[in-house]
């Protein structure tokens, strides 16, 4: 169980920083790329654009490699199983009795009628 949420909370930090970097690249050169245009700094446009680039693959995989190991990683109910069949195991084992089947009914006493005592 702790295995895979320590692969789940990677998942999530992986797809927060991948939204951050996509949100930060802009298609028409624009982004973070246009804020260093100058010539004297030390990663010019093309370097940021390619680190961006690199950046956002190399978190796409990543993503993907930890998608597919949290399949691994899916914790098992092995305990359900084991209850299921040993409950199965039990009643195929118990003998079935006509008197544990059901209740038996019990049937409401007839009253007998009350003999009038003769009128003086």
């Amino acid at each position: 169980m702790g295995l895979y949420v320590f692969i789940s909370v990677l998942i999530l930090i992986t797809c927060v920083l991948i939204g951050l970097i996509v949100l930060v690249q802009n298609s028409k050169g624009g982004g973070l790329a246009s804020n260093f245009a100058s010539s004297n700094q030390i990663m010019g446009v093309r370097k940021t654009a390619d680190f961006l680039e690199r950046a956002t693959w190399t978190l796409a995989v990543v993503l993907l490699f930890l998608s597919l190991v949290s399949v691994f990683a899916i914790p098992r109910n092995s305990q359900e199983g084991a209850l299921k069949t040993e409950l199965s195991t039990e009643n195929a084992a118990a003998p079935v009795n006509a008197a544990t089947k059901a209740p038996a009914q019990q049937q409401p006493a007839q009253e007998q009628p009350k003999e009038q005592a003769p009128v003086k």
